[in-house]
């Protein structure tokens, strides 16, 4: 009987592993369908070959894919080449799909048919040659949209309402086409980004996108209402920012939108002439290099580290043969940018900035150099060497296209074998283990009750974004810690050093990354979703009783919950009232709401991995907070 059920469970499992190895190469299949009419689809996918499945687990097999319990869910084929026209209709039949991007190739004709890709999360098509109106049933089946990238194509007629319909929408970039009409009634409670400008768009901007940037907007020569600074009453388009004269002078002439666009690059570009000018000309010396410490930083280890880069960065952009920034074929001494719309510079801007080192941490240092237009910080990555080069590259993409208020962007990235940088904006308060930490005696206003709950607000908001945004690949952020939460002007925080994970060299992983030190990481081998609420409730217990966590010292061990240990032990001696950082001013109300963000930090501090709320659970709690006084 034994031998029967032994051989009958034998039987089974071929037939499972018949199933998957059927449905690979059915998957195959189809993409070598979708090859076989793109053009110039043999010479960029050489490897897409028959009778070999694409997806091996979470590894891709063929170049341009993402994988996921070896079913495909990405598409990315960017940078190819291709041309002619895009027809994805065949894709429909990969249930697993999620997201599609052909940026930056030569792809003309119509906006590709994607109605039939259901599941579709994000599309990306920018920077290609599409043309035409946007018919209103392509967007008609793609409900779960969240991202589409239109920009920089020959787009005409007008934005479809039917993308507006669409009731997850985070972003949608729809700048320099030529669209005209009115914009639609945007309303998703959830968008982040709407970007229309340089188009023939008309009439008053949506209440929902009132308060978005001014720049979204820009060279739409009909446009009123705010953000703009034109009054609807008007028929009479002020660019914002621009002078009365110059808003006048438009009207008067019947600029087309276009050249007013052109005209405004114009006086932007003499300004930026005349900035640069200026401060060469304040620069006592004008060729101090970006790892030329200032003298009140006395890392000597950083400085070392320092010189180092720009040892290396000036080979790389003094070697031969290079390729021009933000061009991804090689990559060779460049820097590669992966945020649309932002400036451009090269490694040589970097080298001749005026800079100083911010401090070395365990991956390597960090500096901050100051262009003319703005302050950027590099960071330098000596254990990046967990993937080859397409694969870092891939990932640098992908998290180039997250988009959230408490995320910090990543700009650009610079690849060499032996090293990496990642090059993201300067922000100017710091992280919160320097405001917490850092400022004892210096007579710095401590933060209040009001500005903790806010920060921890949106560290959570940060964190459930990116669980949502990279659950297709299970990356969860693996590092998060105080310092590595930084404060905006307004004290928002700003996650950083999020998802590194798969291109880390696993043993530097382990030792150095914060999740590896949950308790349950010992066990499970890698980090998770989970672990990323322990650090979570780490940081609301930092931030709550004003103590450094120092479990998050001890390299390459599981430091356990000291912190939560020692509040949990408190709180059952009914001493909480003890373990709240004295500096934190708080009304009678904000008592009863510092307990109760206690209660969830010690929840997501459960050694139990079971016992811990999920993202989306904690974040409602704590979004139920008031910040009261």
């Amino acid at each position: 009987m034994a031998g029967q059920a032994a051989h009958l469970f034998v039987l089974l499992a071929a037939s499972a592993l018949a199933f998957v190895s059927a449905n690979d190469l059915n998957e195959g299949a189809v993409l070598l369908q979708f090859k076989s009419n793109l053009s110039g689809g043999e010479e960029a996918l050489p490897g897409w070959v028959p009778n070999a499945a694409p997806c091996a687990g979470n590894q891709t097999t063929w170049a341009g894919l993402i994988c996921l319990n070896g079913r495909v869910r990405g598409v990315h084929l960017e940078d190819k080449g291709l041309d002619g026209r895009l027809d994805v209709r065949h894709l429909g039949d990969l249930g697993g799909l999620r997201t599609l991007s052909f940026m930056r190739n030569k792809l003309e004709g119509p906006m590709p048919d994607i109605s039939s890709l259901g599941a579709l999360k994000a599309v990306y098509l920018s920077d290609n040659n599409f043309s035409g109106e946007i018919p209103e049933a392509v967007f008609a089946g793609t409900r779960s949209l969240k991202k589409v990238f239109l920009s920089r194509n020959r787009f005409s007629g007008p934005v479809p309402a039917s993308l507006a319909a669409l009731p997850k929408l985070l972003e949608v970039r729809l700048d320099h086409n030529e669209f005209v009409g009115q914009i639609p009634a945007f309303s998703q409670p959830a968008l982040v980004k709407v970007d229309v400008s340089f188009n023939s768009l008309e009439g008053a901007i949506p209440e929902r996108l009132s308060k978005m940037d001014s720049t979204l907007f820009l060279g739409n020569a009909g446009l009123c209402g705010a953000p703009l600074r034109v009054s609807c009453d008007h028929n009479v388009q002020n660019i914002s920012g621009s002078s009365p004269v110059l808003t006048k002078l438009i009207h008067r002439s019947g600029l087309s939108g276009w050249l007013i666009g052109f005209l405004i690059l114009i006086c932007l570009v003499i300004l930026l002439i005349l900035l640069v000018v200026l401060s060469t000309a304040r620069r006592r010396h004008p060729s101090a290099a970006i790892i030329h410490p200032s003298s009140n930083k006395t890392d000597h280890a950083a400085a070392d580290e320092a010189e180092k880069l720009e040892q290396g960065m000036a080979a790389s952009s003094a070697a031969p043969g290079g390729k021009k920034c933000g061009k991804e074929s090689g990559e060779h001494g460049r820097l590669v940018f992966v945020q649309e719309g932002r400036e451009r510079f090269e490694l040589h801007d970097l080298l001749q900035a005026s800079a100083e080192v911010l401090g070395s941490g365990n991956f390597g240092a960090s500096y901050k150099a100051t262009l003319s237009y703005r302050a950027v910080v590099v960071k330098r990555f000596k254990e990046m060497n967990g993937v080859g080069r397409e694969d870092f590259n891939e990932h640098m993409r992908r998290l180039g296209r997250l988009s959230h208020p408490n995320i910090l962007p990543l700009v650009a990235y610079y690849y060499k074998k032996e090293e990496k940088l990642l090059v993201s904006d300067f922000v100017a308060n710091g992280s919160v283990a320097h405001i917490l930490h850092g400022n004892r005696g210096s007579g710095l206003q401590p933060l209040d009750w009001p500005t903790r709950l806010k920060i921890v607000k949106g560290v959570a908001r940060g964190l459930a974004y990116l669980h949502d945004e990279l659950s297709v690949l299970s990356v969860p952020h693996g590092h998060l810690k105080s310092s590595n939460v930084l404060l905006n002007e307004n004290f928002e925080p700003l996650l950083a050093d999020y998802a590194l994970a798969p291109v880390m060299n696993a043993t530097t992983a382990s030792q150095l990354m914060v999740a590896y030190k949950s308790p349950e990481v010992a066990e499970i081998g890698h980090p998770s979703t989970k672990s990323d609420l322990w650090s979570l409730g780490i940081l609301i217990l930092e931030v709550l009783t004003g103590k450094f966590p120092s479990n998050f010292l001890h390299k390459g061990k599981a430091g356990g919950t000291d912190l939560a240990a020692w509040v949990s032990s408190m709180t059952q001696e009914e001493r909480s009232s003890e373990v709240f950082d004295g500096d934190m001013k708080s009304g009678a109300e904000g008592q009863g709401e510092m307990y109760t963000l206690l209660k969830i930090g010690l929840d997501c501090c459960e050694e139990n991995v079971g016992k811990r709320p999920d993202m989306r659970e904690a974040l409602q709690r704590i979004e139920q907070l008031n910040e009261g006084v």
